[in-house]
């Protein structure tokens, strides 16, 4: 394992971050804060509780995973596309570094930045709204997987994307309606029963779900099964990520 080669490759991505500190942390933070003065007090006038929890401390976890998931996916695309963009991926592909671990410094720097950025996001709702986490220790596993799993994700859309445009496509046309419909606003017990069946076909209501139940005992479905869906998309995307290293798809011209 060349723990120098990716020692570097982690700084430099956690150095571009500091960089850009005003669109990797700020900016988040001041979104999910404007959610939370929108939602909070004009929804949340009107919708007082969900399942005994007032509705401002209610979204605040699906308002973290709002912005751990895009940025995971925007941190990971983007740090391994602006290589391919510029050319130096060659430099790196020939360098005496495996695919395993250009992987794990790339994804580990995003799935770093994304972790802090939600703890940065759940200081700020206690500002808010009364907070409290009932499990803290599946709190961070949930934050830490999902934000392994995303960031797998947006190095797969950074190896496949070849321009700007379709770097966004995914997570602009799936992800963030995917997050919205996911029950972060909402419990999926408010809806109608055909519409129940229909979201439990949307990924990101398990992410949701067992996150919300580390920080309120509720979840939309059971905490097993989020867990064991979370593991399962990570599985996956470590299964594409490999196969795009063993056929070089997109890699090797």
């Amino acid at each position: 394992m060349n723990l120098q080669a990716m020692g570097a490759i982690y700084s430099f991505e956690m150095a571009r971050a500091r960089r850009t500190l005003m669109q990797s942390i700020i900016s988040p933070v001041l979104s999910t804060s404007l959610y939370f003065v929108v939602f909070g007090a004009a929804i949340g006038s009107r919708i007082t509780e969900v399942e005994g929890i007032s509705y401002g401390a209610f979204i605040v976890p699906g308002l973290i995973m709002l912005s751990v998931l895009t940025q995971s996916l925007a941190n990971a695309s983007f740090g391994i596309y602006f290589p391919k963009f510029t050319g130096t991926i060659y430099e790196l592909l020939s360098a005496p570094v495996s695919y395993l671990e250009i992987t794990v410094s790339y994804v580990g720097a995003a799935a770093t930045k994304s972790i802090i950025l939600g703890f940065i996001i759940l200081a700020t709702a206690a500002l808010f709204v009364p907070l409290r986490v009932e499990h803290p220790f599946w709190m961070i596993l949930f934050l830490v997987l999902t934000s392994i799993t995303f960031s797998l994700f947006g190095f797969i859309i950074g190896i496949w994307a070849e321009g700007f445009e379709q770097l966004q496509l995914i997570p602009l046309l799936v992800i963030t309606p995917l997050t919205f419909l996911g029950g972060s606003f909402y419990s999926i017990d408010m809806l109608p029963p055909f519409w129940q069946t229909v979201s439990l076909f949307n990924p990101v209501v398990y992410l949701i779900s067992g996150f919300r139940w580390a920080f309120y005992g509720i979840a939309d479905v059971s905490v097993g099964v989020s867990l064991a869906m979370t593991l399962a998309f990570l599985g996956f995307f470590i299964a594409v990520v490999a196969w795009i290293f063993r056929t070089g798809y997109r890699l090797k011209r």
